[in-house]
C-alpha cells in the first residue's frame, strides 16, 4: 500500500514515499519552493511537485506534520501533530520502543520520551534560535563556509556566551576581528549550541537517546552534546526525514 508523508518545515518541505515495508524514496525542498509550485485555486496540491509527476508515485494515502501541516489541503488527507510523527519515524528507524528522542530541527528542538513505542511525555524549545540549526547556518554564513564545513570542527572551542541566535552572530563577528581562528569559531558555535540542548535533554534522562533533524548532521554538536550527556547517541538512516517517515506510516497503519 503506498503512502506519503509531508514534514512541511519552517525551512525545508520533506517527503517520504512508503509501500507499507519500507521507505521508497524521500525528496526535500526549500518551504517557499514548495509553496510556490503546489499553490493552486487557494489550496496547496502536492501532487503538482515534479519529484512526485516524475516518479508516477500513485499514493493511495497522505499524511502531513509540521508547521504548516493544515496548508496541505489534499483530498482524503490527514493531519497528525508533529510529537507523534517524530515519535513513530524515530520507533521504526531506530528498532527501539524505549528511548529519548532528540528532534533538533531548524528552529525548535523537541525533546520526547518514548516507552513502549508511546509518547510518554515531552518538552519543547521554540522560543529561541540559539540551540538550533538556524543558528549555525547563520554563523556558517558569516564565516563564509557551508554547514557541513562548519559541523565536524571540535578542536580548541571557543568559548561563546550569547543566549540569542541574532547577539551570537555580533560576537562570532567580534571573534574574527580579535583575529580568532575560523575552525575554533566554529568549534565553539558547536560546543554552544550542545549546552543548550542538553540542560533540556536531562529532562528525560536515558541511556539511549536517538537524534534526528538536519542538526543530527552535525558531528560537531553530536561530540559535545555526548560527552555532556554521557550516554549513547543513536542517528538513524535518515534523520533529516524522519517527520515525514513517521506520516508515511501513520497513513500506511490506517490503510491497513
Amino acid at each position: 500500500m503506498k503512502t506519503l508523508g509531508v514534514d512541511v518545515g519552517s525551512r525545508y518541505v520533506k517527503l517520504a514515499a512508503f509501500d507499507g515495508e519500507e521507505l521508497l524514496f524521500s525528496a526535500k525542498l526549500d518551504t517557499i519552493k514548495f509553496y510556490t509550485l503546489c499553490r493552486h485555486a487557494g489550496k496547496v496540491d502536492i501532487s503538482r511537485l515534479p519529484v512526485l509527476m516524475e516518479k508516477d508515485f500513485a499514493y493511495k494515502r497522505v499524511v502531513s506534520t509540521g508547521y504548516g501541516r493544515y496548508n496541505v489541503r489534499i483530498e482524503g488527507s490527514a493531519v497528525i501533530s508533529e510529537i507523534k510523527a517524530h515519535t513513530l519515524g524515530a520507533a521504526c528507524q531506530s528498532g527501539l520502543s524505549d528511548f529519548t528522542l532528540l528532534d533538533l530541527g531548524g528552529q525548535d528542538t523537541k525533546v520526547i520520551r518514548v516507552r513502549g513505542g508511546e509518547v510518554d511525555d515531552f518538552v519543547m524549545n521554540d522560543k529561541c534560535a540559539a540551540g538550533s540549526g538556524r543558528y549555525l547556518e547563520n554563523i556558517a554564513t558569516i564565516l563564509g563556509i557551508t554547514p557541513e564545513e562548519l559541523a565536524w570542527h571540535t578542536d580548541k572551542p571557543l568559548s561563546l556566551s550569547a543566549t540569542c541566535a541574532i547577539f551570537g552572530e555580533s560576537e562570532v563577528v567580534g571573534a574574527i576581528a580579535e583575529g580568532a581562528e575560523i575552525a575554533h569559531i566554529c568549534a565553539g558555535a558547536n560546543l554552544s549550541v550542545a549546552q543548550r540542548l542538553a540542560p533540556l535533554a536531562r529532562r528525560y534522562g536515558s541511556d539511549k537517546y536517538v537524534v534526528t533533524g538536519g542538526v543530527a548532521l552535525n558531528g560537531g554538536v553530536l561530540k559535545f552534546l555526548g560527552e555532556k550527556l554521557g550516554a549513547e547517541l543513536i542517528v538513524p538512516r535518515h534523520p533529516l526525514f524522519n517527520g515525514a517517515i513517521g506520516c508515511a506510516i501513520e497513513a500506511a497503519a490506517v490503510t491497513a
